[in-house]
């Protein structure tokens, strides 16, 4: 399989890294591609702050195009966008605004009612909040989700009044009492967005945009596609090829149809197109306690914040899991056990469809791979994130 190799910084031995290892993952990979786990890949990984591989492998669409995936292909991070609205919400901790027990009631009027008074904002960070978690969580066929609920209420919307999808998102009431469970909820990170939105005055697309995604000068970051990021991005099916498609030519803009029900309700659990180089130096400010290359995004003190358990024996049920105690940071996923072998202050995040950033604060290794599952994964595999997690790792000397 031929890999297209993007720029790097200098030779994984010049970092203390073990260059066989990348042809591992490359033979691997290509493995994945000829059993049809995955359309393709585009990876990049730095070792004490240098790119010491940067490549890609197989296709870049899921419509069985022979086009190639790139190093530079944009794609959909989905979930790994969590942990930018994370970094938001501790930039306005450090700010001063409000703290992480704050009361979500005390910013937004909805949640100032019983059974929502007691969610703070550290709940929705670590998916304890107790509100209804993602749809596929648990078996049950009577859950109407959030996302469905507003739907409908958009329906009759005149799209000019005031539409309080807040209201209607959390109208179910809760499944659990606050920090009783912890159980995956993404809108829950879509109520963290509108509470950047309340407190900053910014829309919190613009506020992540503005204050995460510039100063590390993540060109290819966005809620938001540019033209030239439309040309490169991952086609995931007719529709989406469709829809790049007018962005290159121009018929519409990259921000058509702002004020419809999909740009009012922030996508800050999964809205965010990015390039596996700027997730790398995404993870890389955190490895460098918060800032790179003279900007500066967090403090120290709040990386360490989310880089550590906040949990105690919280449990976790979610997609047959039988957890006793859920290991979870500020907005970071902090997994242990038998399948990972990176150090123990690594914390992470995959992105549905697949992807994942992995950032290890004790060897100062960041990688950052996209994995389009294929067909014949049967839904989603955690070869191509597991696995491959295990190669890159088996690098360090």
């Amino acid at each position: 399989m031929n890999v297209i190799n993007g720029k790097i910084d200098c030779k994984p031995c010049e970092t203390g890294y073990d260059e066989s290892r990348i042809e591992a993952l490359n033979s691997r990979l290509s493995d994945m591609l000829e059993r049809k786990v995955i359309h393709g890949v585009s990876y990049c990984i730095s070792h004490n702050g240098k790119i010491i591989a940067h490549g890609a492998l197989g296709r870049n669409n899921a419509l069985g195009i022979d086009t190639p995936m790139k190093p530079d292909t944009v794609f959909g991070i989905s979930s790994i966008t969590k942990t930018f609205t994370a970094t938001a919400i501790m930039q306005l901790v450090e700010d001063g605004y409000f703290r992480l027990d704050t009361l979500v009631g005390d910013i937004l009027p909805q949640f100032k009612e019983k059974p929502f008074d007691k969610i703070s904002v550290i709940h929705l960070l670590t998916h304890t909040s107790g509100m209804y978690p993602d749809g596929g969580c648990f078996p049950d066929t009577y859950h109407k989700e959030p996302w469905d609920i507003i739907a409908e209420a958009a329906k009759v919307w005149d799209g000019k009044s005031d539409f309080d999808w807040v209201s209607f998102g959390i109208s179910p009431g809760l499944r659990r009492a606050p920090g009783e469970e912890w159980q995956y909820c993404s809108f829950g990170f879509a109520i963290l967005g509108e509470i950047i939105t309340r407190v900053s005055g910014m829309f919190a697309h613009d506020y992540i945009e503005e204050k995460i995604i510039k100063p590390l000068n993540m060109r290819d970051t966005s809620f938001y596609y540019s033209p030239d990021m439309a040309k490169r991005a991952f086609i995931y099916d007719e529709e989406h090829k469709g829809y790049l498609e007018k962005l290159i030519s121009g018929e519409i803009g990259s921000r058509d149809g702002e004020g419809n029900i999909g740009d009012i309700i922030p996508r800050t659990g999964g809205g965010l197109n990015s390039t596996v180089y700027d997730l790398v130096r995404y993870g890389n400010a955190f490895i460098n306690g918060g800032r790179l290359d003279g900007a500066r995004i967090l403090g120290r003190k709040s990386v360490e914040k989310m880089s550590t358990v906040q949990l105690q024996s919280v449990p976790d049920y979610c997609w047959g899991a039988n957890e006793p105690n859920r290991l979870y940071g500020i907005g970071f996923d902090i997994r242990r056990g038998p399948a990972y072998t990176y150090s123990d202050r690594t914390i992470m995040h995959e992105g549905a469809g697949a992807s994942s950033l992995d950032i290890d604060l004790e060897e100062g290794l960041v990688a950052a791979w996209t994995v389009p599952f294929d067909t014949g994964a049967n839904g989603w595999s955690s070869e191509p994130l597991y696995n491959v997690q295990n190669i890159i790792w088996s690098g360090l000397i």
